[in-house]
């Protein structure tokens, strides 16, 4: 069963005008599954760098290995061999044809160094994350902003949010309902550790590694304190980081960065944590039931960690760098807002409230945005409400499953 994916025109788009397209994010977000369903007809080879004899070849003799797999090709996994890229600028270079190579690779940062070194200019870009919701029920799909027109993709209650937090924007947990979340994501983590982590850094202490990230994904939602992460699992914050970083590059974590503008003083200068795929985080932090999660002191951080990793998968999937269009504020006041969408010199405030009644209230750091340099736009209360209707003049309650 393959699941029709938003990103699939930006791919088309990119393969037409590129010879190089580059599809990198977490292992079994669907990257493979994409490439094979948007070149099915055509005459590539598909060829994956998880095979250890072929990983070697590839590293040891790339000559050979362009003999034995010539383009167009689909290699999977590239960061494992990229001693390959500086072959493929060549062959770019004597032949500039779009959509000659197909690259998917499940390191991102790494992944996208070794291509921007190698590539510039040759090569299109894509990240990849889970499924939105927009996918999962077949609704179109634009980039969340508050003034826009918004579809609706089903009635949400505090019950249904919860279960499909708990239930991952996996495709394979979303077409297997049978398939247990324990099941899958004990797997999915024993894969991620002897593939990702043992071939692509040294971790001494798998256990230690384990236990960093269970506790990266209990703070899903807050401010970034590698200090204290540290001092819980027994490392140094030199290791802590290094290790964050790994997840940062794996797509597992996404790091919202606090708005910075000339006019602003004393910010807090600390990112915030958030899992991309909630179903991992229950499960790292040991939450095996959805209903008990709904009403634990947990609830709110993971129901905010579920709406902005669907705002950040909607701007992914257009090809949108989300860097240059999200953040958050806070100050040392203690004012926050948790959501700052970005564009064209406009800034549009949002807040994020597990209610279905968030009330005016939830607009009172709103106000601060009137000394930023871009111009104030529609600000938003993404809440559990059954429908959407105005707070004011300026400020819509946004039901969640609008997003």
């Amino acid at each position: 069963m393959y699941i029709k994916r938003t990103i699939e025109n930006q791919l088309a788009y990119l393969s037409e005008h590129y010879p190089v397209v580059v599809v990198s994010g977490a292992r079994q977000v669907g990257k493979t599954t994409l490439i094979k369903h948007m070149t099915m007809g055509k005459d590539l080879t598909y060829v994956t760098l998880d095979h250890p004899r072929i990983r070697e070849l590839a590293k040891n003799d790339p000559e050979l290995f362009f003999q034995q797999y010539p383009a167009p090709v689909v290699i999977d996994e590239i960061q494992y061999a990229p001693q390959l890229l500086p072959y493929i600028k060549i062959k770019v270079d004597e032949d500039r044809t779009p959509g000659q190579y197909f690259l998917t690779g499940s390191q991102m940062f790494r992944l996208m160094q070794n291509v921007c070194e190698s590539l510039a200019g040759r090569a299109g870009l894509l990240s990849m994350y889970g499924l939105t919701r927009s996918e999962i029920t077949g609704k179109r799909e634009v980039p969340f902003r508050p003034d826009k027109q918004l579809v609706k993709k089903g009635d949400e209650t505090i019950t249904t949010v919860f279960e499909k937090i708990f239930r991952s924007s996996m495709p394979q947990m979303i077409i297997d309902q049978d398939l247990t979340v324990e099941s899958y994501f004990g797997s999915y983590l024993q894969t991620y550790l002897e593939r990702d982590i043992r071939d692509l850094v040294a971790v001494h202490n798998e256990s230690k590694f384990h236990r960093f990230i269970s506790c990266t994904a209990v703070r899903t939602g807050q401010e970034l304190n590698l200090s204290d992460i540290a001092r819980d699992v027994g490392i140094d914050a030199k290791t802590a980081d290094s290790w964050l970083s790994l997840l940062v590059s794996s797509g597992l974590v996404y790091l919202l960065q606090p708005y910075s503008g000339n006019t602003i003083k004393r910010i807090v200068k600390r990112p915030k944590l958030y899992f991309m795929d909630t179903g991992l985080a229950c499960y790292l932090s040991l939450w095996n039931d959805p209903g008990v999660l709904g009403i634990s002191a947990m609830s709110g951080a993971m129901f905010e960690t579920y709406v902005i990793s669907e705002i950040i998968k909607e701007y992914a999937n257009q090809g949108i760098d989300t860097r240059s269009r999200l953040a958050y504020y806070r100050d040392n006041n203690g004012k926050e807002i948790d959501l700052l969408i970005i564009e064209n010199g406009t800034v549009y405030p949002v807040e994020i409230k597990k209610s279905a009644d968030p009330g005016k209230e939830a607009l009172k750091n709103f106000t601060v945005t009137d000394s930023f340099s871009e111009i104030r736009g529609k600000g938003a209360v993404i809440c559990l409400s059954s429908e959407m209707y105005p707070l004011d003049s300026e400020n819509m309650v946004i039901p969640v499953g609008m997003i």
